[in-house]
Order: C-alpha cells, then sequence, then structure tokens
C-alpha cells in the first residue's frame, strides 16, 4: 500500500507544490479524454528533478509512470497508482548552426514550424503529427514517407537509475513505429535534429499540402489517440477496417470513424473501456474477415476499473 502523504512531502523536496496534483483524473491530461485518476500526478520543470523523482520511486519502490502529454496512449478507467509524471513544462525548442534542439514536452507540429521558420529541411513529415517530441522518439513516429529516425541525431535520456545520459540516434534501435526506448525504461527529455537548408517557399509548399491532407482526411474535430494500429505487411489498416465496414460501428462514447477508418474517436465522452472495446472489436472483425490480426499503435496503460468506478469517471 501505498503512503500517499509520505510520497507527496517527498516530492515537495523535489519541486514546487504547484506541480504536483492529488487524485487528478488523467482524462484531463490526455488527447482522448479517457483515464482515471492518477494518485499523484507530477510535472517537473527540470532535468534534474526528473532525475530526482526517478530516484525518488527507485529508491522507495514508488509504481513510477511517463505520461508524456498522452497523444498516443489510452489510460483506462481505473487510473494509475503511484507516480505519474507529464513532460507538459518541457517546451523549449533552440536552434543552432541549423541543428534544432526540441525538449521532449514540445509538440512535433511545433519543431516542424520552427523548422520552416528556420528555413530547414527534413521535419516536413512531422507536420501533422499530434504529439510530442519525447512520444515521437519513443515509437519512431513518422508520416508520409519520413520518420524520425531519418533526422535524428541524438537523445538526452534519463535511465532507470535517474543518470543523466546523451546517445546518438543508432543506440536507440529505431524501427518501425518502435525503439528500445520503452525496454530499457528511459526518459526523454530532450532531442537534436540534424537538417538540411533549404528554400523556405519549397518547405511550406510541401507542409501545406500535408496539413491539407490531414485536416481533410482525419477526424479532428473529436478526441482520440490518432492512428490506432500499425499498417501490416502487405495491407493497410484502414482499407481494412473500412472493407470490414466498420466505419461509424462503436460501443457507447466511442466509434470507428466515418471520416477515416484507422481512426478511432471519442465522440459522446467515452469512458477508456468503450474505447478499448471498440478497438478489440476491430481486431476480431478484421481477423476473421481477411486473416489478418491489426497490432496495435497506440499503447495501453493503467488499471481496469469496477462499474462504479467507470461510472464516475464518465460523469466527471
Amino acid at each position: 500500500m501505498i503512503n500517499i502523504e509520505h510520497v507527496y512531502q517527498e516530492i515537495t523536496h523535489i519541486t514546487a507544490e504547484k506541480n504536483i496534483m492529488l487524485d487528478e483524473l488523467l482524462k484531463n491530461h490526455t488527447y482522448t479524454r479517457l483515464g482515471g485518476k492518477a494518485d499523484i500526478l507530477v510535472t517537473p520543470e527540470t532535468f534534474s528533478e526528473v532525475q530526482e523523482l526517478v530516484k525518488l520511486a527507485r529508491r522507495e519502490n514508488i509504481p513510477f509512470t511517463l505520461l508524456g502529454n498522452g497523444s498516443n496512449m489510452i489510460v483506462k478507467d481505473g487510473g494509475i497508482r503511484g507516480i505519474v509524471m507529464s513532460q507538459k513544462q518541457f517546451q523549449n525548442i533552440r536552434v543552432e548552426s541549423g541543428t534544432i534542439f526540441a525538449q521532449s514536452g514540445a509538440a512535433i507540429i511545433d519543431v516542424s514550424r520552427r523548422a520552416l521558420k528556420e528555413r530547414l529541411t527534413g521535419l516536413e513529415f512531422a507536420c501533422g503529427i499530434p504529439g510530442t517530441v519525447g512520444g515521437a522518439l519513443f515509437m519512431n513516429a513518422g508520416a508520409y514517407g519520413g520518420e524520425i529516425k531519418d533526422v535524428l541525431e541524438e537523445a538526452v535520456v534519463v535511465d532507470r537509475e535517474g543518470t543523466l545520459l546523451t546517445l546518438p540516434a543508432e543506440d536507440l534501435d529505431l524501427e518501425y513505429r518502435t525503439s528500445n526506448i520503452p525496454d530499457k525504461g528511459y526518459i526523454v527529455l530532450e532531442a537534436k535534429f540534424k537538417l538540411q537548408p533549404g528554400k523556405y517557399e519549397d518547405i511550406k509548399v510541401i507542409m501545406d499540402d500535408l496539413t491539407y491532407k490531414r485536416e481533410s482526411k482525419q477526424p479532428l474535430e473529436y478526441p482520440s489517440c490518432g492512428s490506432v494500429f500499425k499498417r501490416p505487411p502487405g495491407y493497410f489498416a484502414g482499407k481494412l477496417i473500412q472493407d470490414s465496414e466498420l466505419q461509424g460501428k462503436g460501443i457507447g462514447g466511442a466509434e470507428v470513424s466515418t471520416k477515416h477508418a484507422g481512426f478511432i474517436v471519442n465522440k459522446n465522452n467515452a469512458t477508456a473501456t468503450e474505447y478499448i472495446s471498440v478497438i478489440e472489436l476491430v481486431q476480431k472483425t478484421v481477423k476473421d474477415k481477411f486473416g489478418v490480426f491489426l497490432e496495435r499503435e497506440v499503447k495501453i496503460i493503467g488499471e481496469d476499473a469496477d462499474a462504479e468506478t467507470v461510472k464516475s469517471v464518465k460523469q466527471n
């Protein structure tokens, strides 16, 4: 059993009290607007504070979960025990000699826009990815033929012992929608992107085109976790879902988007339980119809909840 008051007092020695929230509903901190309560949600302001939080959790055997900005994950209705850390205060983006340094909490879209402003090419593909720098590295995010491993030079991370490390990109084993970051237990704090000089007009044309494609084809009017499934070899996930006649099918407040079959949207105050049930419905239907199993791209974390807890989350 976690002594929340004790943990809270320990954290006040690491970061300001304004950065610590108790029993905070995580649906207020995720793109999907899903998730039960965190025992303690912490939003540190410095890299050293992150190191000390990791050391505290390790020393006292407290569960520790990295939330990021909640863009490519689903938090279950039972919430998360122990310490949950958000990186929303790590927003800094700076440019030095054609290289962009971006902290983990910065939106990758904003990094691509800064690259445009600086007339640097290579990050155009990221102008439509709805997540942070940290999340983009975590899953080697990509779109429209580009991916993070194409432009990442190195990353600053904290390991499980609370040690600050600077690692070259090749040490992160970046592959299609994966990296070794979760297996190694790294917390990304900053990324260094090596880009090439380009013409502002040429970069803008590409970004405008990709932005149009995103806004015209993706259901941005509803909360979602973005693309739910990885592309199965030889197929397109969205096409399989569409051909399975699943668009518009839903459970509770969650449904498969009628605009883009690869998205599941929180259309009407869905619970995580409902959202996950729709994912499972899609997986089963596509497997039964085409013999293809759709692997999730989105991460699911947290604890299951009883009926009363689910009802409470939905009402709040």
